[in-house]
């Protein structure tokens, strides 16, 4: 069970109901100007020689988020929500866990406070806390140093400097997270 909590905290997580639209249009907004999307994929969990996978499906805007974890079937593992003033995460087996926000309850579930709340700026390639980058050749976020975790962009989903990402991974002490998206939609 710990390993589904581990990758339902690792990303930030309802928006309501909203019109999608391919990511790879040609009037998509530059990368800093988007503030909701949704994404498809799946994520990797790797901690104390344990290991994790799942699909992932998350919805994301200013105000809220949404995230499933599901398993190779497609059903539900757990699902994590946030906004107005409350984070939840809720397991297939019922258990519920709340807290004021994604930093709180990953401190409650987790017994460490997690630097969750920034997470929708990482999956888009920003920085979220101003921390040490690198840039690729494009000048594209390849690397990023923040509140002790190390996030590499290792594939994004064209060689456009607005590109958005699609295979990340994440490091601190023993744990990674790898992300790979299958599918970027942008709210608008």
């Amino acid at each position: 069970m710990l390993r589904i909590l581990l990758a339902a905290a690792f990303i930030a997580l309802s928006a309501g109901c909203a019109t999608l639209e391919p990511a790879a249009t040609a009037s998509r907004p530059a990368r800093e100007a988007i503030e909701a999307f949704r994404i498809e994929g799946r994520i990797a969990v790797r901690r104390a020689g344990e290991s994790f996978s799942a699909g992932i499906e998350w919805r994301h805007d200013a105000q809220s988020d949404e995230i499933v974890v599901s398993g190779p079937l497609g059903q539900g593992l757990a699902r994590l929500t946030s906004g107005g003033g409350m984070a939840q995460l809720e397991t297939a087996d019922r258990k519920r866990y709340v807290a004021a926000d994604l930093d709180g309850l990953s401190e409650q579930v987790f017994g460490a406070r997690l630097p969750v709340s920034g997470l929708g700026r990482w999956v888009l390639g920003r920085s979220a806390f101003g921390g040490a980058a690198s840039v690729d050749a494009a000048g594209r976020l390849a690397g990023l140093s923040e509140q002790g975790w190390s996030i590499e962009y290792l594939r994004y989903e064209s060689e456009a400097q607005d590109a958005l990402p699609e295979l990340l991974q994440a490091r601190r002490e023993d744990v990674e997270v790898r992300l790979k998206i299958d599918n970027w939609s942008l709210v608008r």
